[in-house]
């Protein structure tokens, strides 16, 4: 009996050993898809600090600007970013959620910024679809943290849909849409020397379909004859849908006919880069907040310019930068916000980063009462890192 028992004991484990093996055999053979191997997850953080002294600008009760009389400062969350990359074939695509602290009528917290794949086998035509940056300006696809400055300039911000002076909700320069691009003309060295971008949006902004079913179309090129430089214009025809005109009580289509003209020059850690845009088309009282209301006060033309130089101090370590920037809400200087800005950029690693800056304010479109003075000072600090 203990005989039998043992043998049957033997059968059972060997019947065991070889059903595990067998599977064994099986999860070695399960191969994970290539386009799954190809995706990246990445992402970065943008904290902040912000001193403003002696004014703070605000708002009265029926939309006048006004300056406080006293000062302000505050931690902040600027931003956060979590972005999926990945290729399937000869597509790349991307998914990018962001979080802020910005606040506002149709601007959450959390919301998802890219969702686009582009085609790019070829680099001399390339189509990509979805949700993506507008191609308007150098500024306006410029990384944030990259850009180097507490944000990007007055005139991208207004002229360029980051809180567009149409009303449009903040969107980060990014619509729905589709944008054919490419690279031509390739010297000795394999460096091509002329640049092209086309598209097509809604434009209406980050996740909004098309009020008035007209499409933005923006159009751009440069040209590199030089290594690091780069020199080039850019177009831009549309309209935002469903606005209120104050007038009629009715809603109607506001134009957006802008143009910007671009120069940059970067290299080994060296970049200056200036930029002129002009707007033609009637605004919305307040930009960035989705609001859809014309107001006739704002005029229908506004322009704005910047410039700027970030040089190494310590390469890799420490850069030193300054830049000057006007925006003209209705392309006078008597509404015109004018500031020059001076710091520091310290890299702890390639990934983190301390960011200095100093500005000095000239406001020229607000007061208290009879005080004339439009100047003020600003100071931000900011901590970026990347993962």
């Amino acid at each position: 009996m203990k005989k039998l028992m043992m043998i049957a004991l033997f059968l059972m484990g060997t019947a065991l050993t070889i059903n595990a093996q067998e599977q064994n055999k099986e999860k070695k053979t399960i191969e994970i898809p290539q386009w799954i191997k190809n995706i990246k997850f990445s992402g970065y953080g943008m904290l902040q600090y912000q001193a403003m002294d002696p004014y703070k600008k605000g708002v009265d009760e029926n939309g006048n600007a006004i300056l406080e009389k006293n000062s302000s400062n505050s931690f902040k969350l600027r931003l956060a970013r979590f972005i999926l990359d990945g290729k399937i074939g000869d597509f790349d695509w991307r998914a990018q959620i962001q979080g802020t602290n910005a606040t506002g009528p149709g601007q959450p917290t959390v919301q998802l910024v890219d969702l686009y794949a582009e085609w790019r086998k070829y680099p001399e035509f390339k189509i990509r679809a979805g949700q993506f940056k507008r191609c308007f300006t150098y500024e306006n696809p410029t990384h944030p943290i990259t850009q180097g400055w507490r944000g990007y300039a007055d005139v991208i911000n207004k002229l360029s849909a980051f809180g567009d002076r149409t009303g449009e909700k903040s969107s980060g320069g990014r619509d729905i849409g589709i944008q054919f691009s490419g690279d031509l003309f390739p010297n000795a060295n394999g460096r091509r020397l002329f640049h092209y971008q086309v598209g097509i949006y809604n434009g209406e902004g980050v996740n909004e379909s098309d009020k008035d079913n007209r499409k933005d179309i923006i159009g751009g090129f440069w040209v590199m004859p030089i290594k690091g430089l780069r020199i080039g214009a850019f177009g831009w025809t549309g309209s935002r849908g469903n606005m209120l005109d104050p007038l009629t009580g009715q809603t109607r289509s506001v134009e957006k006919n802008r143009y910007a003209i671009s120069a940059e020059y970067s290299v080994d850690e060296y970049m200056f880069r200036a930029e002129y845009i002009h707007s033609q088309g009637w605004g919305a009282a307040s930009p960035g907040n989705n609001v859809r209301e014309i107001s006739y006060a704002n005029g229908d033309k506004a322009d704005g310019w910047y410039v700027f130089g970030i040089v190494p101090i310590i390469k890799g370590k420490l850069h030193a930068k300054a830049r000057y920037q006007t925006y003209r809400n209705r392309k006078e200087w008597a509404t015109s916000v004018n500031q020059l800005e001076c710091g520091l950029n310290y890299f702890f690693t390639k990934n983190l980063e301390l960011h200095l800056e100093y500005s000095r304010v000239n406001d020229r479109s607000i007061e208290i009462a009879n005080d004339k003075k439009h100047n003020y000072n600003l100071v931000d600090m900011e901590l970026d890192f990347r993962f």
